[in-house]
C-alpha cells in the first residue's frame, strides 16, 4: 500500500499492526534472553527495547505538540521487566495516534532535526516498528507476522529515505543502504534499504 494514498484510519492501522506485533515479540523474551546481541550494533535485547520504548514516547509526545521536548525522547531507566516497560510506552503510542486529525498536526522529531508533517511521521514510525518488530525476532531466532499491506506501506516508506551517506550511518536513524537483490520480498527489500542484512540473521523458527 502507498502511504500516501491512505487514509488516516487506513495509516494508524497499519502502525498499530507493527506495533502489536513488536510488542508480542518482546513479550517473548526470557529472562535469559535480555543480554543477546541485536542486528543493532553494540545493543543488547534490553538496550533495543529501552530505545524502542523511548520511541514511542517521544512520537507520542511529537503527536502532542511536544516532542521538541528532549525529556520525552530518553530511555527509561526502570528496565528491570522490559515486557512490561515496553508494552506501556506502545500503548501510549498507540492512544496518541488515534486522537482526532493527527496527520494533519505537524509532528517535532529531534532526532531529525526538524518538523515534519503528521502523515510523514506515522511513515517513520511504522517503517520503524516493521523493522525493530524484525530485530526482536532476529535476536530471538524467530520471524515478524506482519500482514503485506504492512511490509508493502513500510517499503514505501524506506524507498523515500534518502541514501545521502552524509545522514547515514553511526549517530543517525539509518545504516548506509544495502543493495536489493532482484526478486527480494518486502521485508528484505525494506532492511536492506535501511542498512540491516538479514542474510546474516539465520531464522531458527517461526513463532
Amino acid at each position: 500500500m502507498d502511504i500516501t494514498g491512505a487514509n488516516e484510519a487506513e495509516l494508524v492501522e497499519l502502525d498499530r499492526i507493527a506495533v502489536q506485533e513488536s510488542v508480542r515479540l518482546v513479550g517473548l523474551a526470557r529472562v535469559q534472553d535480555w543480554e543477546r546481541d541485536t542486528p543493532c550494533a553494540d545493543w543488547t535485547l534490553r538496550r533495543l527495547v529501552a530505545h524502542m520504548a523511548a520511541q514511542h514516547h517521544g512520537f507520542a509526545a511529537a503527536a502532542r505538540g511536544a516532542g521538541s521536548e528532549r525529556a520525552h525522547w530518553r530511555e527509561p531507566e526502570d528496565m528491570r521487566d522490559p515486557s512490561d516497560t515496553y508494552r506501556g510506552a506502545a500503548m501510549s503510542v498507540l492512544a496518541a495516534f488515534v486522537e482526532p486529525d493527527v496527520l494533519g498536526r505537524e509532528f517535532a522529531l529531534p532526532e531529525l532535526g526538524r518538523v515534519v508533517p503528521g502523515r510523514m511521521a506515522l511513515g517513520f514510525h511504522l517503517v520503524d516498528y516493521v523493522v525493530h518488530a524484525w530485530d526482536v525476532a532476529a535476536a530471538l531466532g524467530m520471524a515478524p507476522v506482519l500482514p503485506a499491506a504492512v511490509l508493502e506501506a513500510a517499503l514505501g516508506v524506506a524507498l523515500l529515505v534518502p541514501t545521502d551517506p552524509v545522514g547515514r550511518g553511526p549517530g543517525f536513524a539509518f545504516a548506509p543502504p544495502l543493495a536489493v537483490p532482484p526478486g527480494a520480498d518486502p521485508l528484505a527489500a525494506t532492511l536492506r534499504l535501511l542498512g540491516r542484512d538479514p542474510g546474516t540473521w539465520a531464522v531458527a523458527r517461526q513463532p
